[in-house]
């Protein structure tokens, strides 16, 4: 593709070399540049690209885009206001603007993005319409699987997954879009179709320094839908949230709404609903017709997620009955309140909560199935925002029966720190802690008798634990299978 066609529209602000440049890919980090590459140098977190603009024109490429003159005299530079923005739009144009090609639902909110976004798959799929899925957990493309790297990938990377969704013969992707994405315009250059909003709670506050701007972060999903090239856009909203009564009143005038929650002004209103634990059930009121949903996944959160999906399965033209029927077959969402299936007498729940919020909505639902005791493990990720660990101390306080606090992904922090902080939120002395999660969670198994439950939160479908300057193999549910199995004889005492 031709330099010129490629930057046509950036907005640059100045260049500097030849324009007639056949451009064979873009790169954001160095290390990854090839001959014939457009270098985009964005700044991170960690590391700003603009450093390594000579390392990319080392490896050959050819034009660079960048913020500031004057960085290389090899390539041709293209200099723009922001350099994230010209990636998300040169993402685009370089992949064929792959968004047109596709009905894209973009799912946003601080809880239920990732089972939201199952549902949402699965429902479409029994409708026959061939669906990507790009999330927290992975990226599904056709029939290929592959780990995620993060839950929104870089724009790049994320307009290269949606021309694969395309090739691959999806009509629609289901994408869950983060707060930091959004807040780094990784989502921009998508048109999207669909906008959901599950909720908004305390969360990732170290990265956006206050509740307004990770709200104005959220709100920009749907400002890019207002924008959206498409001829049909829909708001889907909770209407229960206060957030979510904000997006409908900021944004209702521009963009057609379907709202669902629990109360009578909700387009998708569920009422009558019993949780179980083979599932739950409730009544469906919607477009002027009731239905009863049949849902084999627990707890009042997942009431709100499959209304989310019902709700935007419809908004893309599918039958609300046909939904319906479909998410009474809804396959388990890994690492949420996912069951350690295991012959005992109590049950054992490995959950992704790792905020206040959602370590609540948890722990009630467990409440709901009348244990006999409560027992959860959890801990706190490191480096991460550290207000929420007594707020999570004092949920597991108020709900549980017992609590082991230990570690979770401790990253650069000391775990015995961030134990401390949690602990500061109890009131009781209804807990013990063990650093070791594998113990932790040992510890918790063996103290189960029956009728008990035991809910292990916080890192969900994670394969991994993170410490300073190295990574574990660490699966909860293997582990708590694991627990399960080493202690044989006092399962069956317990169980007699």
């Amino acid at each position: 593709m031709q330099l010129a066609d490629l930057i046509r529209g950036l907005g640059a602000i100045a260049i500097d070399g030849p324009m007639n440049r056949d451009i064979g890919g873009i790169s954001y980090d160095s290390r990854r540049a090839g001959p014939g590459d457009l270098f985009v140098a964005v700044r991170g977190q960690q590391f700003d690209g603009h450093s390594f603009i000579e390392q990319a024109v080392e490896k050959g490429a050819v034009a660079v885009v960048a913020e500031r003159v004057g960085l290389s005299h090899r390539a041709t530079m293209i200099v723009v206001p922001d350099s994230r923005q010209a990636l998300a739009r040169l993402a685009s144009a370089f992949y064929g603007e792959p968004s047109m090609e596709l009905t894209m639902i973009g799912v946003t909110g601080t809880n239920g993005k990732t089972t939201t976004s199952f549902l949402l798959k699965h429902l479409l799929e029994k409708a026959n319409r061939p669906s990507g899925l790009i999330g927290t957990v992975q990226y599904e493309i056709g029939r290929r699987i592959l780990p995620a790297q993060r839950t929104t990938p870089e724009s790049l990377d994320l307009q290269a997954l949606l021309r694969h969704c395309v090739e691959a013969g999806c009509r629609n992707v289901v994408i869950e879009v983060s707060s930091h994405a959004l807040s780094q315009n990784r989502a921009n250059g998508i048109a999207f179709d669909v906008g959901v909003f599950t909720n908004l709670t305390r969360d990732h506050l170290d990265f956006h320094e206050g509740m307004k701007n990770y709200f104005e972060a959220k709100a920009r999903l749907f400002e890019h839908l207002r924008a959206s090239a498409k001829r049909s856009r829909t708001a889907v909203v909770n209407v229960d949230d206060p957030y979510g009564q904000q997006l409908v009143a900021r944004f209702g005038r521009d963009i057609p709404m379907i709202t669902y929650g629990l109360g009578v002004r909700a387009d998708f209103r569920a009422s009558n609903f019993k949780v179980e634990l083979s599932g739950t059930s409730y009544q469906l009121d919607a477009r002027e017709k009731s239905y009863l949903v049949r849902l084999p996944l627990i707890g009042r959160f997942n009431i709100y997620n499959s209304l989310a999906a019902l709700a935007a399965a419809f908004a893309v033209g599918v039958d609300i009955r046909t939904s319906v029927t479909a998410v009474a077959r809804v396959p388990q969402i890994p690492g949420r309140l996912e069951a350690v299936l295991a012959k005992r007498q109590f049950q054992v729940f490995v959950d992704y909560a790792h905020t206040d919020d959602a370590l609540v909505n948890v722990l009630r639902t467990c409440r709901d199935l009348n244990p006999n005791r409560l027992i959860v493990v959890f801990g706190c990720g490191g480096n991460r925002d550290k207000s929420k660990r007594p707020l999570m101390g004092s949920a597991a306080d108020q709900l549980a029966d017992f609590t082991i606090i230990t570690s979770d992904n401790p990253r650069k922090e000391d775990s015995e720190a961030i134990i401390r902080d949690i602990e500061g939120g109890f009131k009781r002395k209804s807990y013990e802690k063990i650093v070791d999660r594998k113990k932790a969670i040992g510890r918790a198994i063996e103290l189960a008798k029956p009728r008990d439950i035991v809910l292990i939160a916080g890192k969900g479908h994670e394969k991994t634990q993170e410490f300073s300057d190295y990574t574990i193999p660490f699966d909860d549910v293997e582990v708590a299978l694991r627990a399960l199995e080493e202690h044989p004889l006092e399962l069956s005492k317990n169980g007699s």
